[in-house]
């Protein structure tokens, strides 16, 4: 589904969470990973819980991404609504130094095996697991 009617409302609450570095800052690594664990996005960014808990709650409430639990995670991405449009506005910053650094640490802590979303993703959901 996309957005079809933008009003002035909403576009108030879209340039209100792009005017904080922080937002920005996670929904670029929401974007670019698809799915992000509350933990993670504490850790790429070396946020406390307090300030990442904040900040997802504002862009949630503004409409801009949506949450679903697994197990003892909280997972954010991008409310489909909205994904064209915060794809369009941070596609123009990709190049910022700042988010290509969060991006740079994500993958490393990736490949190091240290966040949440890997364990989630190489879980093995059978029978038997302990």
């Amino acid at each position: 589904m996309r957005l079809k009617h933008f009003s002035v409302a909403f576009g108030q609450q879209v340039f209100k969470a792009l005017g904080d570095d922080s937002r920005v800052r996670l929904l670029h690594l929401i974007w670019r990973n698809q799915e992000m664990v509350v933990g993670d996005l504490e850790q790429v960014l070396d946020f406390t819980q307090t300030k990442t808990s904040r900040q997802l709650a504002y862009l949630k409430n503004a409409g801009l991404v949506s949450v679903r639990r697994l197990d003892n995670w909280m997972l954010y991405t991008l409310k489909d609504e909205t994904a064209d449009l915060l794809q369009q506005l941070l596609t123009l910053m990709e190049r910022d130094p700042q988010l290509l650094r969060d991006q740079h640490v994500y993958q490393t802590l990736w490949s190091n095996r240290e966040l949440a979303a890997y364990k989630i993703k190489n879980r093995h959901w059978g029978l038997g697991d302990a």
